[in-house]
């Protein structure tokens, strides 16, 4: 199991990130109900159902080590903001992948994104020794692209017709990584 202890926290003097709570299921359902935020996504999570099923999902991941999601709480509001995890991990080629990242449209364009992907970064090289981190968008969210270059993100190429969306389409997917070598050279940037 890669992350064993389950009261982490991980925070600067923007975001704080801990793993979820049954107490934030209220919170997400008030997220997860702006249609925007599920425009370029596989799956939508908004019925009380879909909450409470991502709730399990995240909780059993969490448990058996194959993925852990953050709550992304706004330290100046003490508000929630989203979730982002990690996940697809391979801890024999030390590589993970940070995603499934939904962030409230109230956040969007506030440096919030920026700011809990540089912990995620932070903690997945620093601590957990990851020598590649992932990452992976629809060709058509331009703004998503966009932020994972700005964080220093190479993107590696696109897999076409990749993956069926949960409206019918399917989705040309980006690739994006970081090695641990970059990581030396982003950290003193971002």
């Amino acid at each position: 199991m890669l992350i064993t202890d389950k009261n982490i926290i991980l925070e600067n003097d923007k975001v704080k990130l801990r793993f979820p709570v049954r107490e934030d299921i209220p919170h997400l359902k008030r997220i997860f109900s702006d249609a925007d935020i599920w425009k370029y996504t596989v799956s939508k999570v908004q019925t009380d159902e879909e909450i409470e099923m991502y709730y399990q999902s995240a909780s059993a991941g969490l448990n058996d080590g194959s993925k852990y999601t953050f709550i992304i709480i706004e330290k100046a509001s003490d508000k929630i903001a989203g979730t982002s995890s990690y996940g697809n991990i391979s801890e024999h080629d030390r590589r993970l992948e940070i995603g499934w990242s939904y962030l409230g449209k109230e956040f969007w364009g506030t440096g919030i994104n920026t700011s809990y992907k540089h912990l995620m970064l932070k903690y997945a090289f620093e601590t957990l020794k990851m020598k590649r981190v992932e990452f992976k968008t629809d060709f058509l969210n331009s703004r998503a692209r966009k932020a994972l270059l700005k964080i220093g993100c190479n993107e590696e190429g696109i897999l076409r017709s990749h993956t069926l969306m949960y409206d019918g389409r399917r989705r040309d997917t980006v690739f994006y990584s970081i090695l641990d070598s970059d990581w030396k050279k982003i950290k003193s940037v971002t």
